[in-house]
């Protein structure tokens, strides 16, 4: 996998090494030892899936509060989304600042949210569909965002 980290510390796009033949491709999309080996959180507690039916779907921004502080790793299976981020971290020296990265199924690109940012996107094609892996399991009570 290759990492390629935003101006927000901690955060990560995350392409798959495509090793490729005449049947297709197989590429890692996981992988314990190379998060934990880059000080990303290895735990995961949870997937979920987000479908849209419709181009313009709004989804965010969310986040959960400490104690219970997730990282999420989120990519686009089918159509694609325009994925945005916030940190807010207020020890960070990207408090409020933002990135945007457009993940589809066809580039096949990840983000990696540490805790402490929020997540939010839009869909730019009908049918879409968003696969989260969690770091904690969700608690309605924690939970934050915009909806």
């Amino acid at each position: 996998m290759k990492f390629t980290e935003t101006k927000l510390k901690g955060t990560y796009i995350i392409e798959p090494e495509l090793l490729t033949d005449e049947r297709g491709f197989f590429a890692r999309s996981w992988c314990q030892k190379e998060f934990t080996e880059r000080g990303l959180n290895p735990n995961l507690v949870q997937c979920n899936i987000s479908f849209n039916l419709k181009k313009g779907t709004l989804r965010g921004m969310h986040y959960q509060t400490k104690p219970y502080e997730e990282a999420k790793l989120v990519r686009c299976t089918t159509g694609a989304i325009h994925d945005v981020i916030i940190d807010l971290r207020p020890e960070s020296s990207t408090f409020k600042q933002w990135v945007a990265v457009e993940l589809t199924a066809e580039n096949r690109k990840m983000l990696y949210i540490p805790e402490g940012i929020a997540h939010g996107f839009q869909t730019l094609v009908d049918n879409t569909e968003v696969f989260y892996q969690m770091s904690e399991f969700y608690y309605p009570d924690l939970a934050r965002g915009i909806r």
